[in-house]
Formats: C-alpha cells, structure tokens, sequence
C-alpha cells in the first residue's frame, strides 16, 4: 500500500546537498586550490573529482572526523591539480562547512514541516561542523546523529541501522520514518535497503552527471520526489500528501 506524507510521524534529513547548498558551498571553498593549479578544471569536473576523492578517504576511514576528512581530501585534490600541498589551506577548506549556504526554501520549508513532523539529521559531518550550520537551518532538530558518533559514513548501512534503532527508542517505528535527501548513492540505496520509506529532493534535477556525489547504482528507488524542500512542504500540506 503507497503511504500519505501524513502516515509518517518522523523525517529524517540528510543535510548537505538537501538542506545546504554544498555544491556551491564547495565550490567557493574549492576557490584557493584552484587558483594555484596549472589546469583548474571548470565547476562539474572540479565537483566530480572532489566527490570521488571523499568516498575514497571517507571508505578508507570510516571513524575520520568530517573536517579531518576534507582535509586530507583537499590534500589529494592539491596533488591531483598540480597545487603544491598547503596545510593551512586545507585547514582552512575543512573549517569552511559552517560557512556553505543553505537552499533559499530551506528555513521556512522546515519550519513548515516541524508543525507536523519529528525532525530528524542523519548526517556524514561532525558535531561541531554541524553545530556551525544549524543556525543557518531556522529550526531545532529534536535529533541529530552524525558519522562522528556513529563511526562509519553514509551509505554504510550501520547509519542507518543507528537512526531506526534511535527513534525506536523514542517510540517511532521503521515504517514511520520518512527519509528526505538528494543524494542517491548516500541516502537513497542505503535507505531501500535498511527498509525505509524515502524522498527524493532532486536538487539537481535537469544537471548533468552526480555533481559532488558518487553515482548511485542501478535500481535505486523512492517513495516521493520533489525538485525542491518547498515542494515537499507544499504536498505535506494537501489532503492526500501525494508526491510527484
């Protein structure tokens, strides 16, 4: 049976890249390596390679804090381009999550949808770079899990495994979790396999290629889909909750 948005009790949320723009947060970010490279590649291959970079150290070590992982993936693309390594500056690239923007909709969907929901992050970042975007997000989450305490990275299925068991405690069940993200590979797989219900926020719906994440695999599938947070909010608000 094909659930309402108003069956769900809970939503959990992925953050950056659903809720904060980190492409363009990168991008900016990105900005000083790409200035001392010889070839700078242009916005998507810049992304492209970035994401490839981060999946690897973010496998390779799982129990890395988030910052100390752009770092060492700031160290790999300085090597990549031809930029001389600079410990500073990929100091300065993993401080800059805090400063990445949040999507024009995002406050005022969320506040929207907390009238409703439990608010839930499930998050690749650590506490303090999370603790440094929150104010950006207009609301207060009544929880927050990150890779830090979970100790492995999204899409491993223990982060999964950690929020179902999580709201279970606070008495919301699997099949009233909904899980919002943009990332396919990140959120979406793990989430169809961990049996949660999902929504697809396609940031970059009509964008060419995977952007800043890695391409998912075939099969991957959702429950709801929405260009943007708004959307969502917006058919939350309908009688019957139905999603493109």
């Amino acid at each position: 049976m094909v659930k309402r948005l108003q069956d769900f009790a809970a939503l959990s949320f992925d953050c950056y890249g659903t809720l904060i723009d980190w492409e363009s947060g990168l991008w900016a970010a990105l900005q000083p390596v790409l200035a001392r490279s010889a070839a700078p590649p242009a916005r998507e291959a810049a992304l492209e390679r970035f994401a490839e970079a981060e999946t690897r150290v973010q496998a390779e070590a799982p129990a890395l804090r988030y910052a100390d992982v752009l770092a060492e993936v700031h160290r790999r693309l300085s090597d990549a381009w031809g930029a001389v390594p600079d410990a500073e500056a990929a100091s300065r690239f993993a401080a800059s999550v805090g400063d990445w923007p949040a999507f024009p909709d995002t406050a005022d969907a969320l506040r929207r949808l907390k009238r409703r929901y439990r608010l839930v992050v499930l998050s690749n970042v650590d506490r303090a770079s999370f603790a440094r975007t929150l104010p950006r997000l207009g609301v207060e989450f009544d929880d927050v899990f990150t890779a830090e305490e979970i100790g492995s990275y999204k899409p491993d299925p223990r982060n999964f495994a950690f929020l179902i068991a999580r709201l279970g405690e606070r008495g919301v069940a699997r099949e009233a979790i909904l899980h919002v993200a943009q990332s396919l590979y990140h959120d979406h797989v793990p989430a169809n396999a961990a049996g949660l219900a999902s929504a697809w926020i396609d940031r970059r719906a009509g964008a060419p290629g995977a952007g800043a994440t890695a391409p998912p695999p075939p099969g991957v599938r959702w429950d709801f889909r929405f260009e943007t947070l708004a959307a969502l909010a917006d058919a939350c608000d309908l009688p019957h909750g139905e999603g493109a």
